[in-house]
């Protein structure tokens, strides 16, 4: 099974600079969308729909700003959106697939914000969720948490750690959330598999960062340590264009 996440920066901007085509040769199972920006009915439905996909999505009530969506080749067991709190939910942040082998949470994981002033917002959030993963692993139920978590963990997750130290995306109160998710028996899967490798999924549209690779890995697959064994792969597609972020995807063998 491939699970692809993609951050696109606006679906109708990135039908527009027509890069969506690479999903048809990719071919994932299960492809997360985050920061769609749009509500289900403002895209034409012959643009919107994939053959043989059915999609839900999850807009936020303020137009034009976040929003997720997924597509799915196999029919989930139950689909639901939200963490059951309104102040996040409203913002469309949030869809849950439940499978047989794994409950599935794609995310877009709120910025800090200008000047830092909506780091609280976004702490309360990661612990919210944490509560909800918690309850699964006490039923003995394995999660898949993908993404844009809007944060980078280690110093190798971005290309410039000294100078962000004080900048959202890198404070050590939001880096710590990391930690407290790898503390509750999740694996943070790329880094797993890939300790050394330098491997970023965003770039500042600005000073020409993506051409030079000054980048930040914010885009992430964390899984319950019961799913690790049946991990094959996880591939940073950072030649597909048409987002400040780039798609990632997961393998598992199930």
């Amino acid at each position: 099974m491939k699970i692809t996440t993609w951050n696109v920066n606006g679906f109708r901007a990135v039908l527009n600079k027509g890069n969506f085509g690479w999903v048809a040769d990719e071919s994932p199972d299960i492809l997360c969308l985050q920061e769609v920006k749009a509500k289900e009915e403002q895209i034409e439905d012959s643009l919107r729909r994939m053959d043989g996909y059915d999609v839900v999505w999850n807009a936020a009530e303020r137009p034009g700003y976040s929003g997720t969506a997924v597509y799915f080749r196999h029919e989930p067991i139950s689909i639901g959106c939200g963490l059951d709190v309104p102040e996040f939910d409203n913002e469309g942040r949030v869809i849950r697939l439940e499978y047989s082998d794994f409950f599935l949470y794609n995310i877009y994981f709120p910025n800090g914000g200008e000047e830092n002033q909506r780091v609280p917002f976004k702490l309360n959030f990661y612990a919210r969720l944490l509560e909800i993963c918690d309850a699964h692993h006490a039923r003995g139920e394995n999660v898949i948490i993908t993404g844009d978590f809007n944060t980078a963990h280690r110093e190798i997750d971005l290309a410039n750690p000294k100078a962000n130290e004080k900048n959202t995306g890198f404070l050590p109160e939001e880096r710590v959330w990391i930690d407290k998710f790898l503390e509750h028996d999740f694996v943070d899967i790329f880094r797993h598999l890939y300790p050394d490798r330098v491997g970023y999924t965003w770039w500042t549209y600005r000073m020409n960062a993506r051409a030079r690779n000054i980048g930040w890995r914010l885009d992430y697959f964390l899984v319950s340590r019961g799913l690790v064994g049946k991990t094959a792969d996880v591939v940073i597609h950072d030649e597909v264009m048409g987002s400040d972020h780039c798609p990632v995807s997961l393998i598992l063998d199930l």
